[in-house]
């Protein structure tokens, strides 16, 4: 789960991180009464979406300005200004796809005196199962090209889980960033208060972009990006309570509210699977013969007819999907189970696509003779690899 920039901030700065001051506005009307809250005499708007870039981003309206979703104010006056130019407005980033996201929150904080700008992250490494840091002298917007052309400038290490973080963790960190002085203690401090948020929110990254040094030599996270373990988030009702559902994919929202596991792609073919690793593979075998899948769906080993319904009806609500592949290994699941949802879900909302079922285990004659007894047009496949050579030919005609 991500959260908003002024989220991370206001979470940060309660574990004593140095963030600036700042006041969140989902209204215009609210905008003016926000930046008066501040001290000035720098105010930076900038809109508030889950997605990256948007100092380079564009907006779709004319009406928004040429500026980027980033922008500077010399005065409560045109801080408001800039708010309203934002509010309701789709920015494009590079992040976000050509569709952009609508901006409903903008952050008006107090501007800063930058000396130099640097990167600093915090993430879960799946190889070592650790908490890795990654930081470099180049901070700023231009971080992927940094990354692209120039890894050797990026450092990157693991914190054994053993022992957690230690001093001389932050100490690798300040020197790497060239910093002198009292900045390394403040550094070792600073990563100190970053590893203890990351740990006791079950955070999956903590993105700091850029951390900035400031003309008198302190540290200040001037931009703050946090993704959370979704599977963690019982544990944090604070966290949860940070959730907004209108930056989200309404599918996979809609997937969320039902237990399913499904992210939505960019491809044409529907996939409903049960297990991860099978979805994985019937992906990969989709583009294989030559299509691309529309989605990863696992409906997990103990669906029920209902869940199943539901998993059809999130797949057809793509306009994307041109055709649906089930294709089922019943295990915990049982093969009939799945026909009967697909056969209900079917003659629920329709089916105006080519659709192939392959089902495989437990009680698959009982589930054949149900869709084979439904009066629809289903394809039947025998294996994985039939079935996505059926279901790419249904769509390619």
């Amino acid at each position: 789960m991500n959260i908003h920039e002024y989220q991370a901030k206001a979470l940060l700065r309660d574990f004593g991180c140095p963030v600036s001051d700042g006041r969140a506005v989902l209204k215009a009307e609210e905008a003016k009464t926000a930046a008066g809250a501040l001290d000035g005499p720098l105010w930076v708007v900038k809109a508030q979406i889950h997605a990256g870039g948007r100092g380079k981003g564009k907006f779709k309206e004319s009406d928004a300005g040429d500026k980027g979703g980033v922008r500077l104010a010399k005065s409560v006056e045109e801080a408001a200004e800039e708010a309203k130019k934002m509010l309701g407005r789709t920015l494009v980033t590079h992040q976000t796809g050509p569709a952009g996201k609508q901006v409903n929150r903008v952050y008006i904080e107090d501007g800063s005196d930058i000396a130099r700008e640097l990167y600093l992250a915090l993430l879960v490494d799946r190889q070592t199962s650790s908490i890795s840091f990654v930081c470099s002298t180049e901070g700023g917007m231009d971080i992927e090209e940094v990354a692209a052309n120039t890894p050797d400038k990026i450092l990157s290490f693991s914190v054994d889980p053993a022992t957690g973080y230690q001093a001389f963790h932050g100490r690798r960190i300040a020197f790497s960033l060239g910093l002198e002085g009292k900045q390394v203690k403040a550094c070792v401090d600073l990563m100190a208060k970053l590893y203890r948020a990351f740990v006791e929110k079950d955070m999956e990254m903590l993105e700091i972009n850029p951390l900035i040094v400031m003309p008198d030599g302190a540290l200040k996270l001037l931009d703050a990006k946090l993704s959370f373990d979704g599977n963690a988030l019982y544990r944090h009702s604070d966290v949860l309570a940070l959730r907004d559902e209108t930056e989200e994919d309404p599918k996979e929202l809609a997937a969320s509210k039902h237990d399913l596991n499904y992210i939505a792609l960019d491809g044409e073919i529907g996939c409903m699977v049960n297990g991860a690793g099978l979805a994985m593979a019937t992906m990969d075998i989709i583009k294989l013969y030559g299509a691309e899948p529309a989605n990863f769906l696992d409906v997990g080993g103990g669906a029920t007819k209902e869940k199943v319904t539901e998993a059809f009806k999130i797949i057809t609500s793509d306009p994307n999907v041109k055709g649906i592949l089930v294709n089922i290994f019943g295990g915990i699941m049982r093969c009939d189970v799945i026909a009967e949802g697909v056969i209900a879900a079917v003659k629920e909302v329709g089916l105006k696509v080519p659709l192939v079922v392959r089902l495989e285990g437990t009680n698959v004659e009982k589930g054949k003779e149900i869709i084979a007894n439904s009066g629809l047009n289903v394809i039947a496949a025998e294996d994985l690899a039939d079935g996505a050579e059926k279901i790419v030919k249904a769509v390619k005609g």
